[in-house]
């Protein structure tokens, strides 16, 4: 079992040093030749290499974007020198709505129905961004090379038919639908803010942030005491995300009443 460990560990290295490698030789592709350079779709662990390699780059402007305000899964955009900050105009990502082909008929699918559906068409799971459904309606993102592959031949998820068609992010995703909790706590410290928003123990916390499990605006955050900006984005794996939106006011016994939006 140690061994095991050890070997996953060597794996882990590897593969950072190789993202490492690549954000820098599409770094330097968008340097010397002026022109948009991306990544495809990270996980909140490779977003973290990302963010990391790119504090040595400061000539290269660079944006993460997934396609839609709260996506997860992000794209590391290079910016060339004609581009605004934070222009995502040249972002190479596609909106997929998946449809059944018959409503009355269909089943109730979620994310991973969805998902391993796109697998089934020999799809990696790099090439696909956050998956959005409602029950009966999906919106996928996706590079866009490959958004019209998965319109032509993504045909059945489960046992539903379905459809796929390219199209506007809709409101519905643009403007996702929240819970918001409200509570007094001591300070403003991250496993603070963690157990108000999944209604649990600051202890019970911790070892999610000590396993490597909580991202802030997509940057790994091992500290308890760690401060988020206001409007920051909280992801924690197999958990869920939550908007910090800062503190109302303090009681009279000097604790601090904030609120926070968690993504449902």
């Amino acid at each position: 079992r140690r061994q095991a460990g050890k070997n996953e560990r060597r794996r882990q290295m590897k593969e950072e040093q190789w993202l490492e490698k690549r954000v820098e030789e599409l770094a330097d592709k968008c340097r010397m030749r002026d022109i948009p350079a991306h990544t495809e779709f990270l996980n909140l662990n490779e977003q973290d290499i990302f963010c990391r390699t790119m504090q040595k780059q400061k000539d290269v402007r660079w944006v993460l974007d997934g396609g839609y305000p709260m996506a997860e899964r992000k794209v590391g955009l290079f910016l060339p020198s004609y581009a605004e900050d934070q222009d995502v105009s040249m972002l190479p990502v596609s909106c997929v709505h998946i449809l059944p082909l018959n409503a009355k008929f269909a089943d109730s699918l979620n994310h991973r129905d969805y998902l391993g559906a796109l697998m089934n068409l020999g799809i990696e799971r790099h090439k696909t961004g956050d998956i959005v459904t409602d029950g009966t309606r999906a919106w996928l993102f996706c590079m866009t090379d490959l958004a019209q592959y998965i319109c032509e031949n993504l045909r059945q998820v489960r046992h539903t038919s379905v459809y796929g068609e390219i199209s506007e992010v809709p409101e519905e995703v643009l403007q996702p639908r929240f819970e918001t909790i409200e509570g007094s706590v001591a300070s403003v410290r991250l496993d603070a803010l963690l157990a108000l928003a999944f209604r649990t123990s600051r202890s019970k916390m911790v070892p999610c942030l000590e396993a490597g499990q909580v991202f802030v605006n997509g940057r790994l955050v091992l500290s308890a005491s760690e401060v988020p900006p206001e409007g920051a984005i909280v992801s924690v794996r197999h958990m869920g995300r939550f908007v910090y939106r800062g503190v109302k006011n303090a009681t009279r016994k000097g604790r601090l009443f904030v609120t926070v939006d968690r993504y449902v």
